[in-house]
């Protein structure tokens, strides 16, 4: 029964992950996700062209019954147009019904599809991701913009089927009058040319009101983020009031947007009106003539309404195309980035011994170091060359708010190509020597995925997702109850399962927003301790307990680590009297190593302890 069940209600797999993006410009790109689709895009245009063809066959048909029973008083054979008009009219309706079964559940498929791409897009760049795209823009291409595909590839099968039809219509009038099928023949391609003039000034607003709407997003995340800290310092005023000029701006190019939204749509109705009336026109003068029949002309007058649907078609389509141009543009900003370095090397021994070239610190397999420096930034980059992380990198201040018309436009050109040249900058970084040895290979010459298994560091800027107290330690599913629970206690956690009133399935929110900041650090530590990599670097892990706790999860870390390859980076004298050595960074050079009471009369150690024990703890 389950299986019948999932056959029947599961839809099929859009947009394979594993499908490469043609992403060498954003209409090549539409063509990729419109074939992604497989068999829904042709079903969907099929089933347009069922519903709108009847509608281009019922004038036709309306004309032969008018003339059967008028002109020709024959009641049998108006009877049998009537007939064959009303088969005509359901067979439209039951292709309406299917057309828009298919469009919707094309939509569903392209957003959850685009979704599923930019989760594993973001898994797969890691910690570049910062580097090429702020986050407000992965959230947009996540939300509006896979909805704004849906709504271009709908127009898409769309126009091919009004197209379809309109040929039909267009055959159908030349065949009854040449004259006035030449007409519509050669009119319709000129009312659209006559709009392409609109469309332009729609793709800029469109394209401006798309990039500050994800500044916007942006600055949400952010202030969602770092609300906290932002009430205890007392900068929420100063956020609030950027946001809402930011907000006011993404407003005012809303309005924009939606007045060329608005000109284009009375353009689509004034250009079929007058064809409407252009062929009414024509039309009574050739009934005056006797070259046209009542019938005749009732289904040139039906041709000329049905005409405005195919001509509305056409509109929509150039104006979703142009949409979908936009938001294809900015989600190959995002696809389009890949990882600087090569995905494949050789792969690391199980417990390598590491050295760091820059500072002079090796890393002895099985045993616990602990790295102390005075200068909290040259300990945390030891940390990242270890992990094989680029180092930080500020992006280029581009601040276009104040920017408009050419200025702007200029402005997003030179920051695509600031990150077009951070992207070159970081692939010549990450394929050059890195500095740092496995057992004397260096790690350009390791595979990365392998490198990210073996050696993991955990650092203060580590997060939670939302979920349960058991995802959040053991977000792989892979672990047994036992291991999650001794892993919690290793970290001193217990009390925070106490705390929860569902134990393991209590609920945290997202990064953690309801624990305090030593909770969230110890349920962060008991994560990567359930992890249990052959080398395990941790950044100040326990930088926010207090610390009788701080003393249980030091002694508890050194036990559960025996014989385990870890590195502490911290200035806890708890810590480093766990450690089996101690490196001593000066300007981020090894200076000194040994155990906590060999250093202890090492004045540039005993400097940095001395601030340490001086050090409040939550």
């Amino acid at each position: 029964m389950h299986a019948q069940r999932r056959g029947r209600y599961d839809f099929p797999p859009a947009i394979p992950p594993d499908s490469q993006p043609d992403v060498r410009s954003p209409s090549r790109f539409l063509f990729w996700l419109i074939g992604s689709y497989g068999w829904v895009v042709p079903v969907m245009t099929l089933s347009a062209s069922s519903w709108l063809v009847p509608a281009a066959l019922t004038p036709w048909l309306l004309g032969r019954a008018i003339d059967a029973g008028v002109a020709g008083a024959d009641t049998t054979a108006a009877l049998g147009w009537v007939g064959l008009l009303l088969l005509v009219i359901a067979g439209g309706v039951g292709g309406g019904i299917l057309f828009h079964t298919f469009a919707v559940r094309m939509w569903l498929l392209g957003i959850y599809g685009i979704q599923r791409r930019v989760s594993r897009q973001a898994v797969h760049l890691g910690h570049v991701l910062n580097r090429r795209v702020p986050t407000g823009e992965v959230l947009s291409v996540s939300s509006s913009d896979s909805d704004q595909f849906g709504a271009t590839i709908e127009s898409f099968g769309h126009v091919i089927a009004a197209a379809i039809s309109f040929g039909l219509a267009s055959t159908l009038m030349l065949t009854t009058s040449p004259v006035l099928g030449a007409v519509v023949l050669i009119a319709t391609p000129l009312l659209l040319l006559a709009s392409t003039p609109v469309l332009r000034p729609l793709s800029r607003a469109q394209s401006a009101e798309r990039s500050e709407s994800s500044t916007l997003t942006s600055q949400a995340s952010d202030i969602v983020t770092g609300l906290r800290i932002l009430r205890g310092v007392g900068g929420e005023h100063t956020f609030a009031l950027n946001y809402e000029r930011q907000s006011q701006k993404v407003r005012g190019l809303g309005v924009r947007l939606g007045t060329w939204q608005a000109v284009v749509e009375a353009t689509s109705i004034l250009l079929s009106g007058l064809l409407l009336v252009a062929l009414v026109f024509l039309g009574s003068l050739r009934l005056l003539e006797g070259s046209l029949s009542v019938g005749e002309l009732i289904s040139f007058f039906g041709y000329a309404v049905f005409l405005t649907s195919p001509m509305q078609a056409f509109f929509d389509f150039a104006q979703r195309w142009v949409q979908g141009l936009v938001a294809a543009q900015k989600t190959l900003a995002f696809l389009g980035t890949d990882v600087p370095w090569a995905p494949t090397g050789l792969a690391l021994s199980p417990n390598p011994a590491l050295r760091d070239e820059l500072s002079g610190v090796t890393v002895q397999p099985g045993r616990m170091l602990g790295v102390v420096s005075a200068d909290p930034d040259a300990s945390a980059a030891l940390a990242d060359r270890l992990g094989r992380y680029l180092p930080l990198q500020t992006p280029d201040p581009m601040d276009d708010e104040d920017l408009s018309g050419r200025a702007r436009r200029k402005a997003r050109r030179v920051r695509l190509a600031a990150r077009a040249r951070r992207a070159r900058e970081d692939a010549e970084l990450a394929n050059r020597p890195w500095g740092v040895t496995a057992d004397g290979v260096d790690y350009s010459a390791v595979d990365v995925a392998d490198l990210r298994r073996r050696v993991v560091v955990s650092h203060t800027g580590a997060i939670l997702f939302s979920g349960t107290l058991q995802s959040a330690v053991d977000p792989w599913g892979t672990h047994s109850r036992d291991d999650a629970e001794r892993a919690l206690i290793v970290a001193s956690a217990e009390d925070i399962y106490d705390s929860l009133p569902d134990g393991w399935q209590g609920r945290i929110d997202e990064k953690g927003r309801g624990l305090s900041g030593g909770q969230r650090q110890r349920v962060v530590l008991a994560r990567v301790l359930l992890r249990d990599p052959d080398v395990l670097i941790l950044v100040e892990p326990t930088s926010a307990v207090d610390a009788h706790t701080e003393a249980r999860i030091a002694a508890r870390l050194a036990d559960h680590r025996r014989g385990r390859t870890t590195v502490v980076v911290t200035v806890s004298p708890l810590l480093l009297r766990r450690c089996d050595d101690i490196a001593v960074l000066v300007d981020g050079v090894e200076v000194a190593r040994g155990s906590h009471d060999e250093l202890r009369d090492h004045p540039e150690y005993h400097r940095v302890i001395a601030r340490g024990m001086e050090d409040t703890h939550e």
